[in-house]
């Protein structure tokens, strides 16, 4: 009995429990307060931001190439003999200055020919001469002989006349005949003798003119046997040796200029696309076919950089594109050209821009317009993040015309004085509270590399 009602009191204490508990739950229910609005804003991510408006924008074009001269001379024997003279400094390597005397092949031969040409050419000049005054005394001879001609027909004449009337006898006319016939023939051969001086004279021009493309050759065969330095050169492979004898069209070194160099960049064609269209000066529809003549490369600015360090530059400028595409990458190549790569050299930290060098090309343009551009990190997949005016997170897609470096160009979804998040914010939801801060240095970034400048 006891142990039941001990039981029974157990139940009680029980419910009675429960009873309070739930009670207690109904008042905190009812008398729960929702969170204030600072407590919220207390809770929202602090984001960066700036305030979209259209910047002055540089186009560029960024490719690689390797650096070659701007002119290159394979030195060729085109005369064969042995060599003479040899510059002291004639090796790989070596910087020459215009002028210089570089190798010699023995002239002697050479020169005697064009000796023995001379005095051919001597000896026709004078036998021009001489035909020119036997020419002349033919002229006169044929002048005097006709005068006595005239005066034999006269006697002739008179002859006649007497030996009709019986005063002479016949055997006298027939011996005047004979006179005035002899004079007719030494006029007439006299005369055939003037007429064959034009072709005499034909004769000597053309053996005159032989003899002249025989000292010319002489004298160029003579000139080729001096190897001269045509300009500021630097000198690559070297094959002569003094006393050597070489043969006509043996090399007997290379050499390079010095007063300019050139890089074929590869540079992608939507990049080279979007800087030409900047450029184009003549309608599409006119007939010209040379692109050098519908694009002013003079306003595109370019440099080249060594790929292998940042300070090694040299200003450039372009000069053509060159001919189709290149069969493995399909990217176009550009052909810059820099004047005067010697200059400033520094070995450590500068050097000349010499053949096969590997480098970076960098071609930029203003564009015709200002152009809206972010951060390309502020692009989340077609969307910016944008705040609206209760401090507010707002998706809002957009086209990006391009991207260049870590900047994206905006072309549509954005407006002047847009605010929009620098930050990846996780998770971003419409809607959402945040604290912006205005990012002034962010700003000034991106406007500097907006016009192209190190960031």
């Amino acid at each position: 009995m006891r142990s039941s009602l001990r039981r029974w009191g157990r139940g009680l204490l029980i419910a009675a429990g429960l009873a309070v508990g739930s009670l207690l739950i109904v008042v905190f229910v009812v008398n729960r307060q929702a969170p204030s609005r600072d407590a919220a804003a207390a809770n929202a991510p602090v984001v960066r931001a700036i305030e979209a408006e259209p910047l002055p924008f540089v186009i560029e074009a960024r490719g690689y190439g390797t650096a070659r001269p701007a002119r290159t001379w394979d030195a060729t024997a085109n005369v064969p003999g042995r060599v003479v003279e040899r510059h002291e400094n004639l090796e790989s390597g070596t910087l020459l200055t215009k002028g210089t005397l570089l190798l010699q092949i023995d002239p002697g031969r050479y020169r005697l020919a064009r000796a023995e040409a001379q005095a051919e050419m001597a000896s026709l000049a004078a036998e021009q001469a001489q035909l020119e005054r036997e020419a002349e005394n033919i002229r006169r001879l044929v002048a005097l002989e006709r005068e006595r001609l005239a005066l034999a027909e006269q006697e002739l004449t008179r002859i006649r006349r007497l030996a009709d009337s019986g005063s002479v006898s016949r055997s006298r006319l027939g011996a005047e005949r004979r006179t005035v016939l002899a004079q007719r023939q030494t006029v007439q051969s006299l005369e055939n003798e003037l007429q064959l001086v034009p072709s005499r004279r034909q004769r000597v021009k053309a053996e005159t003119e032989r003899a002249a493309t025989r000292l010319d050759q002489a004298r160029r065969d003579l000139q080729d046997t001096r190897f001269e330095a045509p300009y500021d050169l630097r000198l690559g492979e070297v094959e002569a040796e003094r006393y050597q004898y070489v043969s006509a069209g043996q090399r007997l070194f290379r050499a390079e200029s010095i007063e300019a160099a050139e890089v074929v960049a590869q540079v992608p064609m939507n990049m080279l696309r979007r800087l030409l269209g900047t450029q184009t000066v003549r309608d599409a529809h006119d007939e010209v076919l040379d692109i050098a003549q519908r694009v002013d490369f003079s306003a595109i600015d370019a440099e080249v950089t060594l790929a292998a360090g940042k300070n090694a530059r040299w200003p450039a400028r372009v000069v053509r594109i060159a001919n189709g595409l290149d069969p493995t990458t399909r990217t176009a190549r550009v052909v810059v050209r820099v004047d005067d790569p010697y200059r400033q050299v520094a070995p450590l930290t500068h050097p000349a821009l010499v053949r096969d060098m590997y480098v970076r090309v960098r071609l930029a343009t203003g564009a015709p317009a200002p152009r809206m551009a972010l951060p390309a990190s502020a692009v989340h997949q077609d969307e910016v993040y944008l705040i609206d005016d209760e401090n507010r997170l707002m998706r809002q897609p957009v086209r990006v015309a391009f991207e260049q470096h870590d900047l994206a160009v905006i072309a549509e979804g954005l407006e002047k004085g847009d605010h929009v998040i620098l930050d990846d914010v996780v998770p971003a939801i419409s809607g959402m509270a945040i604290e912006p801060q205005r990012d002034k240095g962010a700003a000034r970034r991106l406007r500097r590399r907006a016009l192209g400048e190190a960031p």
